[in-house]
């Protein structure tokens, strides 16, 4: 048995090792390849649109026009990093039926988000006098996609998005899945989020939450029990993935080994190792 050097682990390392130890051992200490997957692809253009979103360059004269302009400037991101996945899309081997679903269902989402957006901006200009720059900025997000990476507990995580209202703080993760729920998965995501804003800045946020794109967003009061659940998941996890022993990597069979539209990664070789 050889001990393995901590690695630096991330939400969702963390998550895969609760989800079923044995997948982590194929995934991260053989790191066996794993397949690409059209809500990867998918996840990974809807993200690309929406963090280019706020590079738009606004001027007075687009109050009378900045659904319009926001509208066109969103699609197109969304459709030129759709393009630039052609190749990885074409090798999924799905029908063209099927990817159109996918493109729009991602289209529906994006445009879900940006009515949402664009309701506070109307807000703003109608209600309470604002110019559209003003609006925009008001609404703009501290900061998009930025990693915090923590040397001593040896996690990292990228952020999608940090509002500040005030002093308030709010982390938000996009997420393009079909139910809107906060399940213990994105619990303990939300919770090393906000341990490392902590660690970093001194103070915690004072929300995490999701922004489902294919409904609504939802916030969670970060707590004290919050951040303590996630550091102790994180030492959880590095204490026991520092072997190189299958037999330390139990499976944890469940309904995400097979199922109707696919099966893990690594079934096949799971499956004829069955202890």
């Amino acid at each position: 048995m050889a001990i393995i050097p901590k690695r630096v682990q991330s939400p969702s390392s963390i998550n895969l090792y609760k989800q079923c130890p044995r997948r982590y051992f194929y995934s991260y200490i053989l790191k066996y390849p794993t397949k690409p997957n059209i809500h990867l692809i998918r996840g990974n253009v809807v993200h690309n649109a929406l963090e280019k979103f706020f590079n738009i360059e606004l001027s007075a004269d687009d109050e009378k026009i900045y659904k319009l302009k926001f509208t066109k400037h969103l699609k197109k991101l969304f459709n030129d990093s759709w393009t630039a996945k052609k190749k990885s899309l074409a090798r999924l081997g799905m029908l063209n039926d099927e990817l159109q679903f996918y493109y729009d269902e991602s289209m529906y989402m994006l445009a879900n988000w940006l009515n949402n957006f664009i309701e506070k901006i109307n807000t703003d200009i109608k209600e309470n006098g604002m110019d559209i720059i003003s609006a925009f900025e008001k609404h703009k997000p501290h900061s998009i996609e930025e990693e915090y990476r923590d040397e001593e507990l040896m996690v990292r995580g990228f952020v999608d998005v940090i509002h500040k209202k005030g002093e308030d703080v709010i982390v938000v993760d996009y997420k393009t899945s079909k139910k809107s729920t906060v399940t213990p998965a994105y619990q303990l995501q939300l919770g090393i989020y906000a341990l490392l804003y902590k660690r970093k800045h001194g103070v915690p946020p004072k929300k995490v939450g999701i922004w489902f794109l294919k409904d609504r967003e939802i916030h969670i009061d970060v707590t004290a029990e919050m951040i303590k659940e996630a550091l102790f998941q994180i030492e959880q996890v590095h204490a026991s993935t520092q072997t190189d022993v299958i037999a330390d990597y139990p499976k944890k069979e469940s309904g995400l080994c097979k199922y109707s539209t696919g099966q893990c990664d690594f079934y096949e070789v799971c499956m004829r190792q069955r202890n």
